[in-house]
């Protein structure tokens, strides 16, 4: 019986979100530069994409730059963006082709021209699918999203548009990049690292965590069905005991 036969149907996560950690450190073992990591782990998302397509998944977000990843060399940035456009390019056909639709969250202006057009174009190609969203987090991360949130509620206060006694979880959740998406079931970190480096800090409030050695490039489907197995065998209680879920 393969992994996918062994994952319940019925108990699905409904949004899986990854952290992609271990580019660098897999083409490091191997002798090869960073960007080598990076287009192997592109590949990897590939492959996950399709993972998550079969096993009926229904939101997948992917980690793919953080707005601390700014920070690297110039070099590696403009490579980062160079290759995303690159795949960006030659996987639309087969996403439009197999009803995959494709978002972005995260401070899309401060990326480069030509990668927020080409990003632009996928998203509009894509926009018809019926079957998984692909959500792309680039220039992301959950401080920034936070504070513009607040900083976007308060301004709507200010203008009246926004009573303050009417802001409650739901209100602020409005304001964020993912107020249409529902909140992960499952989140998991690739790469050995057990941290939510400044991710849907937010959202993930009650995603249940899987962490892997494993790193991204080597990451796939199987390595996915691991993940949502072991979370279908967990119990969600949502601050409630054991005997309040199973009445």
């Amino acid at each position: 019986m393969s992994l996918l036969d062994k994952i319940d149907k019925n108990r699905l996560p409904a949004h899986v979100a990854i952290i992609m950690d271990g580019n660098g450190r897999w083409a490091k073992a191997r002798g090869l530069g960073r960007g080598e990591g990076h287009r192997e782990g592109v590949n990897a998302i590939r492959r996950v994409v399709e993972a998550a397509s079969k096993a009926s998944v229904q939101y997948l977000t992917l980690y793919a730059f953080s707005t601390e990843n700014w920070n690297r060399p110039t070099e590696e940035v403009k490579g980062l963006m160079d290759l995303m456009v690159y795949a960006i390019s030659r996987e639309t056909p087969d996403l439009k082709k197999n009803g995959v639709r494709i978002r972005s969250i995260g401070d899309m202006d401060r990326l480069p021209a030509y990668a927020r057009t080409a990003l632009g174009e996928c998203i509009r190609e894509t926009a018809e699918g019926t079957g998984l969203t692909l959500v792309l987090a680039l220039s992301y991360s959950s401080k920034w999203e936070l504070s513009t949130a607040a900083r976007n509620m308060a301004a709507d206060v200010v203008k009246g548009v926004l009573e303050e006694e009417d802001i409650d979880e739901e209100t602020f959740a409005g304001y964020l990049t993912t107020r249409d998406i529902p909140d992960p079931d499952l989140l998991i970190r690739t790469g050995g690292e057990q941290r939510m480096s400044n991710f849907l800090l937010w959202q993930c409030a009650y995603a249940e965590f899987y962490f892997t050695g494993t790193f991204w490039p080597d990451f796939g489907e199987d390595t996915l069905y691991e993940a949502i197995i072991e979370y279908q065998g967990r119990e969600r209680r949502y601050g409630k005991t054991s005997d309040q879920i199973e009445r």
